[in-house]
Parts: structure tokens; sequence; C-alpha cells
């Protein structure tokens, strides 16, 4: 089995749904899902004016690789209706492979552990409420230490706890 610890994240339609939604079909179709966190609302990353994003960090248990698993993310996106238009506009969902096992991970498609995720808030406070001692298999810090080093401003407000 593999850990795979993904970000889960939306602006568009009916947010809370659509994690939810993109959850359940990650389980169905990728594995276990061991932990979740609350859910935050995040501003948006990168310059392009959008509404606020709400996000979510998963654990899951898989049998399948990284390359499949992506495969397998990318699709449930489709299915959840994810048009990719803008770099960083606004979307329905989104599922990003944050780290795979302990995997360092450079392909075209694929980069594990997620290039920019340590200089993202958004990221990182999530990842902190259910993987706080994960060390970072490159910068060999915790996932903590990356969020208390962060020097994103954008704020991420927690605003429920996850169900089980």
């Amino acid at each position: 089995m593999n850990t795979a610890i993904l970000l889960i994240g939306g602006n568009i339609g009916d947010r809370p749904r659509n994690l939810q939604k993109a959850a359940e079909l990650i389980a169905a179709r990728a594995g276990h899902i061991t932990r979740k966190s609350a859910l935050y609302e995040t501003a948006p990353w990168g310059g392009v004016q959008q509404p606020d994003y709400l996000n979510q960090a998963l654990v899951l248990e898989t049998p399948l690789g990284p390359e499949e698993l992506l495969d397998t993310l990318l699709q449930t996106e489709k299915e959840i209706g994810r048009v990719r238009r803008l770099k960083w506009g606004a979307r329905v969902i989104d599922i990003d492979m944050i780290f795979f096992n302990n995997e360092v991970i450079t392909l075209p498609q694929l980069k594990i552990p997620h290039p920019q995720m340590q200089n993202r808030r958004f990221v990182l406070a999530p990842l902190q409420e259910i993987v706080p001692d994960w060390v970072h298999p490159i910068l060999q810090l915790t996932v903590s230490q990356l969020l208390e080093a962060c020097t994103d401003t954008l704020p991420a407000h927690k605003l429920a706890t996850a169900a089980p």
C-alpha cells in the first residue's frame, strides 16, 4: 500500500459539495481515505481576480502507483466538471498530489513533492492539521516547520472539522 497526501479545492459552484464528491470518488476509485482536514476558506493564489477557495487535505492509502493515481485524479476532476482554461483560474475542483510516500518524482506530468507547496499557506494549513510531522523529502523539514517558515500572507481560515 502507498500513502498519498492530497489537497482538494475549488471556488465555483457548491464548493462543499464538490469537495465531498471528489473525496467520495477518490475513495471509490483509488483506495481508502484515512484522514481529512477541516475545510479551509482560502484567498485565491496567483494574482487572478476570483472567488475564495475551499480546500481540504486528505491522506489516501492506495494500491495505485503515482502515475496511475494521477490519471485517476485527473479523470475525477473531469467528471466533476473541471475545465482547464487559465492557469491559476477559477475551477470547480482541483486535486493535487502533494506527497506520494516519501518519494521524489520528476516526470513531465508529475512532480512530487508538489514543487510550490512550501510557498503556499492554503496547502500547508490543512496539511499541518492532519500530517504535521510529515517530512518533505527534499527540504528535510516537517509540514509544521514549513508552515512556520512560510512567507505567504494570503489567509487560510479553518471553517469546520471534517466528518470521519
